[in-house]
């Protein structure tokens, strides 16, 4: 792979289509503007990112954790473009210098194909098929569309919504960047070779579009497998954004719940520094009293800490990430003594966070709306004949394919409606369903 391949502006699903733009914005920054107007990115502000939707007390949704992975990632992006340009001069014609606006594009869209309720929308949907009531359509696929299906992932969700065309201007959908596409496919593989971690990066009917975007890029295909890629290095930026956001604002946030005390939290994010900056810090809270203020600060700063040592990484690996050869993520290749503490900050989410009550709760309810509302859909467009199945059919948009003529395009349309929903429709539906809430008069 080579950089002046691999950063391109044309657009998917657009590519017979040229316009001449008087603009200062990039393609890449067009591409982010277009997600910020977006319904599906609007929607993310009502989904839950790991605690409950706030009451008193405000924490992370999927909005705001996307917005922060960006920001992160734009830092990500123009530091390692700048270190890399450093290195070879030869690149400043290219669009190199763009890495920062299409990782923080990127990272606006990692999370759009989650569904609501948090990590257990994923388990929901794919356990439905895999152990409910979905198990009885095995034999009415085919086992690659079976395995889509068991092992439903939200980074392949996100890759289908940004691909497909669904009506409207030109042929409608987002029409983004390949290079933006690309770098947010965090497993370039098909759900076959997906194992027991159930990630891929596309369901079988996306399959095709991949394809496209890696013969564009350079992306290379591995040997052992027609379906499996070498990962597009952009993706390794993005990763680390979204490692370093939620593992420090899922612990900021605990704080802000009085799951973790301020002394636990100030110890975590205190043992990414040696003394001399311990010290420093010391010295700042004499001035800066407000204990939230204080976990803010270190927060920040073990942030910037972690921008920097990923991009090191980043940088110091270019040829094994272009080859493929390059192990885990960025943010397991980091320094000795922020890599113990950001082990041990994922130790405690796990421990303490993660398994809290309230987390628990979310994903209890999730699994019994997620799993109503998939076995009536399924079963109106199995049966789309019926007096009930066709008032729920009716009741769905127009922009999903829900009357297909296949049984799996109707099943993927199921999953696109459902999977599109925020915490709070999805919840106010399944009650209307059950009849226990009707709409107001």
């Amino acid at each position: 792979m080579d950089w002046k391949q691999l950063i391109s502006a044309k657009r998917f699903g657009m590519e017979e289509f040229h316009e001449d733009r008087q603009e200062n914005r990039s393609e890449f920054q067009r591409d982010y503007d277009r997600l910020v107007f977006s319904a599906p990115f609007r929607r993310l502000q009502n989904k839950t990112q790991v605690f409950p939707l706030p009451g008193s007390i405000f924490v992370h949704n999927r909005l705001t954790h996307s917005l922060e992975v960006s920001c992160v990632g734009r830092s990500l992006g123009n530091d390692s473009a700048k270190a890399i340009l450093k290195k070879n001069p030869e690149l400043n014609n290219s669009f190199l210098s763009e890495i920062g606006s299409i990782v923080s594009a990127a990272c606006l869209a990692h999370d759009l194909g989650n569904p609501p309720f948090g990590h257990s929308g994923e388990k929901a949907i794919s356990t439905y098929f895999s152990e409910g009531k979905g198990l009885s359509l095995k034999d009415k696929l085919s086992p690659q569309e079976w395995e889509d299906l068991t092992h439903f992932e939200g980074n392949a969700n996100a890759f289908r919504l940004l691909t497909h065309q669904f009506e409207g201007r030109r042929k409608g959908g987002f029409a983004l960047t390949y290079s933006t596409l690309a770098s947010i496919v965090k497993y370039p593989f098909s759900s076959s070779l997906a194992g027991d971690k159930s990630k891929f990066g596309f369901f079988v009917s996306e399959e095709e579009a991949f394809q496209r975007i890696a013969a564009e890029l350079g992306i290379h295909l591995l040997k052992e497998h027609p379906l499996k890629y070498t990962r597009y290095p952009l993706v390794y930026l993005v990763e680390a954004a979204d490692d370093i956001c939620y593992q420090m604002m899922d612990i900021e946030d605990a704080h802000k719940l009085k799951i973790l005390t301020t002394e636990e939290t100030k110890d975590l994010l205190m043992s990414y520094f040696d003394e001399s900056k311990q010290e420093h810090i010391h010295k700042t809270f004499a001035i800066v009293s407000d204990r939230n203020e204080q976990i803010a600060y270190l927060r920040s700063s073990v942030i910037g800490l972690l921008i920097k040592e990923c991009t090191r990484v980043f940088v110091e690996n270019e040829v094994p990430i272009f080859n493929g050869t390059f192990k885990g993520s960025l943010i397991k290749n980091i320094s000795t003594l922020p890599a113990e503490a950001y082990r041990r900050c994922t130790d405690v989410s796990f421990d303490k966070i993660y398994r809290s009550r309230d987390v628990v709760d979310i994903e209890l309810a999730g699994f019994q709306v997620i799993s109503t509302l998939l076995d009536l859909m399924i079963n109106a467009v199995i049966s789309p004949e019926k007096a009930y199945s066709k008032l729920l059919i009716d009741r769905v948009s127009g922009q999903y394919n829900i009357k297909a003529p296949a049984l799996f395009e109707r099943i993927q349309a199921v999953l696109d409606y459902v999977s599109g929903m925020t915490d709070v429709f999805a919840l106010d539906l399944y009650r209307k369903i059950n009849g226990n809430s009707l709409p107001a008069v």
